[in-house]
């Protein structure tokens, strides 16, 4: 059996299902989309406040890990990546942050022409439709009339407002919009939450265009892009224990995350020469840079007990989860309806780093993103990490049976200023936790600890206790054509293949700020109009970048 369509996109993800919609807007062109997972439907997924549960089920989730982490005392730590509709836009915690104008600037400088904020900008205003909920913002900054809703949770805990506010005595800035001008600072997150549900890629972009007659959507474990004389035409699939091949007319295109895309190509004959001749593949493009440049985001979890019972902790047990499902499930209202990450802050680490490189997601509990809560009862924390770390891992084959997992190591914490920004992490939060604002709530602390101060002590416990905050991206970076290292060019294609593109968080040339599916669905529509020959004019605009950052931290 042989299928073909103009387009075949590999991956129902965040970039995945923003290309299907895009690319067959118009009528002209058939795109068929290969999607190895299951089902989006049922509660696990679309209730937002079920978060730690599709990122630990096997159904939803690759369940990869990564290789012993050298310098995490050998830790092995799980990383998640969506195997469902939706791809990891149906696991993660729906957090949406566009990044800092100058991470994309950098991106530009560094090779990827045309992806400077100016030229991304038109983009994110395309695909947002934003709710600010009438709490201020920057509308000229946004977009109201795309597919993903971007809203704001309702922030009725008061701890919510406390965290902001003890930013603010600690001598922070506030922003209102942190996707607007204004990144640094304290003030409200934001969530692809619409009307109660997660606002996934697939509810965004993948059903509208599954309902026109030239979209289709196959379940099938794609092995390798077919290509014959330097060009790609197809992909080798598995579908129900049979092989065979999808056949596209114009292009393939890569959009399998950043763990299984680098794979897909390394699988394909294209990689470093090294490796694939090592496992027997045919070198068919040798680019020394696939898999290469692997970034993520790691986090600790600083937990404070809280002295009034005003935390989500009084919901955690089986009569209270089961009556906020039901109301959620009958009126998508409710608890049930937020993420509960509904504070933010980006913050410098010193005196002169120019825009912020320290995020902060704030939760009114003391418990484990995977769901597994703290045994002391009620408290709060927050996600704190450093942004920009210089470390860098890879993806390797670990074997050329398409099956077989890759092996992943983020080499985390081998960069010595991550240490230091680390430790600068938890000292700014116990400052935060200790103003005046959580004076009414703020108990011992439960983790750290008190008794762990020195720098020694920090680190140990940041060895022990550091987690992924499952950003990883940059395994195919984008850059200039003639750059060794890069693997696909500004215009997305893969240096060194005809009609082969790649467009996901694989691409990016270094991690941007904050959590990566704004990002990753922006990769999607920019690349969908590089296919089709057209672009969106840039929007020059000047982010607020803190005139006293090179004397002061805040």
């Amino acid at each position: 059996m042989t299928e073909t369509a103009d387009f075949i996109i590999v991956g129902a993800g965040s970039a995945g299902c923003a290309l299907a919609y895009r690319l067959s807007a118009d009528g002209g062109n058939s795109v068929l989309v290969v999607e190895h997972g299951g089902t989006d439907a049922g509660p696990f997924i679309q209730m937002p406040a079920a978060l730690s549960y599709p990122m630990n089920m096997k159904t939803y989730d690759w369940g990869y890990r990564t290789e012993p982490e050298p310098h995490l005392g050998g830790r092995r730590l799980a990383t998640p990546r969506g195997k469902v509709v939706g791809g990891s836009s149906s696991i993660n915690g729906m957090v949406y942050v566009r990044g800092h104008a100058r991470d994309y600037d950098h991106w530009a400088e560094t090779g990827a022409t045309g992806w400077s904020y100016a030229d991304v900008l038109p983009y994110f205003k395309r695909m947002e439709h934003w709710h600010d909920g009438g709490h201020g913002g920057d509308p000229a900054w946004r977009g109201d009339r795309g597919p993903l809703h971007v809203t704001r949770g309702p922030r009725k805990n008061p701890l919510f407002a406390a965290f902001i506010e003890a930013g603010r005595q600690a001598g922070y800035p506030v922003t209102d919009d942190y996707n607007g001008a204004q990144q640094e600072g304290f003030g409200p997150m934001e969530q692809t939450v619409w009307r109660g549900r997660r606002w996934s890629a697939a509810n965004a972009y993948l059903r509208p265009a599954l309902k026109r007659p030239n979209v289709t959507l196959t379940r099938a474990f794609a092995r390798r892009v077919v290509i014959e004389d330097g060009r790609a035409t197809g992909v080798e699939v598995e579908r129900g224990g049979k092989v065979a091949i999808l056949r596209a007319r114009r292009e393939v295109i890569l959009a399998a995350g950043s763990i299984n895309s680098p794979k897909l190509l390394l699988l394909s004959g294209i990689g470093p020469a090294e490796q694939l001749r090592a496992h027997g593949i045919s070198v068919l493009a040798d680019r020394a840079g696939v898999g290469q440049n692997l970034q993520d985001h790691l986090e600790l979890y600083i937990q404070q007990a809280s002295l009034q019972p005003v935390t989500l902790y009084k919901h955690w047990n089986l009569l209270s989860k089961a009556m906020i499902g039901a109301q959620w499930l009958f009126t998508k209202t409710g608890l049930g309806a937020s993420n509960q990450f509904e504070s933010a802050a980006f913050v410098r680490s010193a005196a002169g780093v120019e825009y912020p490189d320290i995020q902060y997601h704030f939760l009114p509990i003391a418990v484990r993103y995977d769901g597994k809560a703290a045994a002391e009862g009620h408290g709060f924390q927050a996600h704190v990490g450093p942004m920009r770390s210089k470390s860098r891992g890879a993806v390797t084959l670990a074997s050329a049976d398409p099956k077989a997992a890759p092996k992943i190591l983020f080499n985390y914490m081998s960069h010595p200023d991550d240490w230091r920004d680390f430790r600068a992490c938890i000292r700014f939060t116990r400052e935060i936790f200790g103003q005046a604002a959580f004076a009414p709530y703020a108990g011992h602390e439960i983790q750290p600890g008190a008794a762990v101060q020195s720098d020694e002590e920090l680190d140990g416990f940041i060895r022990d206790h550091a987690e992924s905050a499952f950003h990883p991206c940059g395994t195919a970076r984008m850059g200039a054509a003639d750059d060794p290292l890069a693997v696909v060019d500004p215009q997305c294609r893969v240096i060194g293949v005809q009609g082969l593109r790649l467009a996901d968080s694989s691409i990016f040339p270094r991690i941007p700020n904050g959590n990566l599916n704004a990002p990753s669905i922006m990769v999607g529509e920019k690349a969908s109009d590089h296919i089709l020959g057209r672009t969106l004019p840039p929007e020059e605009v000047t982010p607020w970048i803190n005139p006293r950052w090179r004397e002061r931290q805040r």
